[in-house]
């Protein structure tokens, strides 16, 4: 095991990280199409119980409405980003852009449940090539430090910047206009992006042409189908249902199936090795615990605005509003704390920093002074989540070979999907099912604290993260253990 230091950047090196002409171009493309997946994952939900009156969908069925999108959107995350290192990113990019499109556009015009349902299966599968084969095409046209540190800055922004907008612009949207113009929305995105990344997109792929590793493909992408199917349902319904605890043990057993097989591969679809990268794995872990609380933090803090302090949907919505303002400070500002700290450094503090500023919501009451607070520690904790998103990201894919960019960034947004998915039906339910919901919202958020603290401590350990004298060190472990 070998440990050199990393430098902090000097002032020529900070230089380099201004952009050309073409650069903030392809920086455009690149964010608006993942600016557009996160609008997705928001821009929906205050609308469904008027889209289930339209389409004649029941409360149940609505669930779907949600589901149908995360399972491919998450399933085959893994799988696509190895196959635009295989076959091309750019060519798997712009195929993922039309079939966006063009689902957007069915889910628009969809005349019942199922038209309506099978875009919304659609969009996921399109996200799904759009997120990793976005992500490594970033990353392979940014060389290593300070600009691929801003460029990742900007795209992070934007990731928690569309979904905030979503939770707003949906309901304005569907208030104004109707529901369909929520998915028009996303139609004229891709419409906008499509044209344009032919022409700014350099094709890049592995110079190798391995075979895709088909039993791996099979069994992680059956095992996260199952999986997320099981923690969307039991974020609506519970764990007592069998269909939750049947497809969450398949779940676990298709993804043991898959590090076996991976194991005995000529040309795994996951390189183990990597996976035992200390900044893969506990970059990685940080990145679950970041989204999975916040999001968490986000589920049950719009709970406790509508539901105890009686809060509108628009006045709900503005309060997520002032978080998705200073989430845009906060990404642009993240690069420089990188720059000066170390993306490791930075992951830590972040993460202690969202967990410390999330237990200060355990000071909500009934008054307008808990509103205050809300909106504060909510627009703080998302600052902090926003730097936790940069760094890991940048944690994780630093030192990756080009030809393993793909495979990298697959794994930094599977992670990013999952903790989406994970956190709410683990901690939320707690609240929903409290027969006091302030006090269920406050159990939820002593955990949720106390798991982000416990997990800055962890990464902080497991990345041999230290401070020396009065400067700050961040080691740098070159190998896989």
């Amino acid at each position: 095991m070998a440990i050199d230091t990393t430098p902090t950047p000097v002032a020529g090196q900070r230089t380099a990280a201004r952009l050309s002409t073409r650069d903030r171009l392809v920086l455009f493309v690149l964010c608006a199409a993942q600016f557009m997946v996160a609008l997705d994952f928001s821009v929906l939900n205050v609308a469904l119980p008027v889209l289930g009156a339209d389409l004649g969908m029941s409360t149940s069925a609505l669930q779907w409405a949600v589901t149908a999108f995360a399972l491919p959107s998450g399933g085959f995350l893994l799988l696509f980003g190895r196959m635009g290192d295989l076959y091309g990113r750019r060519r798997l990019f712009l195929s993922g852009l039309a079939l966006f499109g063009a689902a957007s556009l069915l889910a628009t015009l969809a005349w019942d449940p199922a038209s309506f349902l099978t875009g919304r299966a659609l969009q996921g599968l399109g996200a799904a090539a759009i997120v990793p084969t976005g992500m490594s095409l970033l990353t392979t046209t940014f060389p290593e430090g300070p600009a691929r540190d801003r460029a990742l800055g900007i795209s992070g922004t934007l990731l928690s910047l569309g979904f905030t907008v979503g939770m707003v612009a949906g309901g304005v949207l569907t208030d104004l206009l109707s529901w369909r113009s929520t998915m028009g929305l996303l139609a004229l995105f891709a419409l906008i992006v499509l044209p344009l990344a032919p022409r700014l997109l350099p094709e890049s792929r592995t110079p190798e042409r391995p075979r895709l590793d088909v039993p791996g493909a099979a069994t992680v992408t059956g095992g996260l189908l199952a999986l997320i199917y099981a923690l969307t349902t039991a974020a609506e319904h519970g764990f007592g249902r069998t269909d939750v605890l049947v497809t969450l043990v398949v779940g676990l057993s298709l993804l043991a199936a898959f590090a076996a097989v991976e194991s005995r591969s000529a040309a795994p679809l996951v390189s183990l090795p990597m996976l035992r990268r200390r900044t893969v794995a506990w970059g990685n872990l940080g990145g679950l615990v970041t989204f999975s609380m916040m999001s968490t933090v986000v589920f049950v803090l719009t709970l406790y605005l509508q539901e105890v302090l009686h809060l509108g949907a628009f006045e709900t919505g503005l309060v997520f509003g002032v978080q998705g303002v200073l989430s845009v400070v906060a990404g642009s500002c993240a690069p420089r704390v990188i720059g000066r700290f170390g993306a490791r450094r930075t992951l830590v503090g972040s993460l202690a920093g969202q967990g410390a500023v999330g237990l200060s919501l355990l000071a909500l009451g009934e008054g307008g002074r808990s509103v205050v607070l809300a909106t504060a520690a909510v627009s703080l904790a998302s600052m902090c989540h926003l730097g936790a998103i940069i760094s890991y990201g940048l944690t994780v894919t630093s030192g990756v070979a080009d030809e393993e960019q793909g495979l990298a960034t697959g794994l930094v947004t599977s992670t990013q999907q999952v903790g989406i998915t994970v956190g709410i039906p683990l901690l939320g339910v707690l609240a929903t099912t409290a027969t006091d919901l302030r006090s269920g919202v406050h159990l939820v958020l002593v955990l949720d604290a106390a798991i982000v603290l416990a997990a800055a401590a962890l990464v902080a350990v497991g990345l041999r993260v230290t401070r020396t004298g009065s400067g700050a060190v961040e080691t740098k472990t070159v190998g896989t253990r």
